[in-house]
């Protein structure tokens, strides 16, 4: 029940207007946008997610493990792109993305916010809403 609460108020009411804003060009603070690859379909699929930039890697904390869309996309094929904020302007990267189901999700959000302090409030929203927390990591070619 309370994945598809989440679900709703996500795909409804606040992944439309980030998405809106990366469209336009403007790069939400704290935010990126993840683009996979359609598991059925091969068209682009793009999520919001949270920003986890570290280095030439990308951290991302997924709320509903393998139950999210752009995990099993992402299971199904690992090459992604991001659009990262640079400043108030947002570019794509490209990259390969590794689930990492041995890796523990509320120990790497500890270790995320430390690396970016920004991301706390991330990591609490993901704590309060997720269901099954996943650990994505995405090592990024450029």
């Amino acid at each position: 029940m309370k994945h598809r609460i989440v679900h709703v108020l996500q795909k409804y009411f606040l992944n439309p207007q980030i998405k809106f804003l990366f469209a336009i060009g403007i790069a939400p603070p704290g935010y990126a946008l993840l683009e996979t690859t359609g598991r059925k379909t091969g068209t682009p699929r793009r999520t919001p997610v949270g920003d986890g930039r570290v280095g030439n890697q990308f951290w991302i904390v997924a709320e509903h493990g393998m139950k999210a869309g752009y995990v099993r996309n992402i299971a199904n094929d690992a090459r992604v792109r991001l659009k990262l904020g640079h400043g108030i302007r947002a570019h794509w990267h490209s990259g390969t993305a590794h689930l990492l189901a041995e890796d523990d999700p509320r120990e790497r959000q500890k270790w995320l916010a430390r690396q970016l302090p920004s991301s706390a409030v991330n990591a609490l929203v993901v704590r309060v809403f997720g269901t099954e927390l996943l650990t994505v990591r995405i090592d990024l070619n450029d």
